[in-house]
């Protein structure tokens, strides 16, 4: 017979998530804040910035891409078919839960030998994809198949890519914040083709 849990509520679960990802912000702001300057320094001086990751991670990183577009900054997502090579001076800002993700690693290497820096977003700082890294963030989450419970209680990688998702829009906040630009200036750059 499957272990079947007892049933839940949204007054369950939304406390839940909400204390997750506050004990998360707390533990990437004492152990990574370094990092994350290093990677706002990286992105503020790029000729441009692209960003790649898979599945829900991607998502997180399309949101970030919109709000670096939304400060001025050149910015593409790797796999749309008018993202042009990635050179010197670019900057691949990446997540990978494990560090391992295939495509993303590859990708990675690539923009290496091209003269691109890396950043990598993931739980395993000694993974292939931080090894790789100019700058290694490490978000101290479970990993997609890590079903133990004892970093989350959140479905696979769900706590990990509610991360991604966070910290890039605190690093869009800081970013903005430092550049003096008004609200006002900013929306311009949204889309008006709706």
């Amino acid at each position: 017979m499957a272990n079947v849990s007892s049933p839940s509520t949204i007054s369950d679960a939304l406390p839940l998530v909400l204390a997750e990802n506050a004990a998360m912000g707390t533990a990437i702001v004492d152990d990574s804040a370094p990092a994350v300057d290093s990677a706002i320094a990286l992105m503020s001086s790029a000729n441009r910035v692209f960003v790649l990751g898979a599945g829900r991670s991607g998502l997180a990183l399309r949101m970030f891409a919109m709000r670096l577009m939304h400060l001025g900054l050149t910015v593409h997502v790797v796999g749309e078919v008018t993202t042009p090579a990635i050179a010197a001076g670019d900057v691949l800002f990446t997540a990978s839960g494990s560090g391992t993700t295939a495509g993303v690693v590859r990708s990675a290497t690539t923009a290496v030998t091209e003269g691109a820096q890396v950043v990598a977003v993931t739980t395993d700082p000694t993974s292939a994809l931080a090894t790789i890294a100019t700058v290694s963030i490490t978000i101290p989450a479970a990993q997609k198949q890590d079903h133990a419970a004892t970093l989350t209680a959140q479905y696979s990688g769900g706590l990990f890519e509610q991360a991604v998702l966070l910290l890039g829009d605190s690093m869009f906040h800081v970013m903005w914040k430092n550049s003096g630009a008004t609200a006002e200036e900013l929306w311009p750059r949204h889309a008006n083709l709706e």
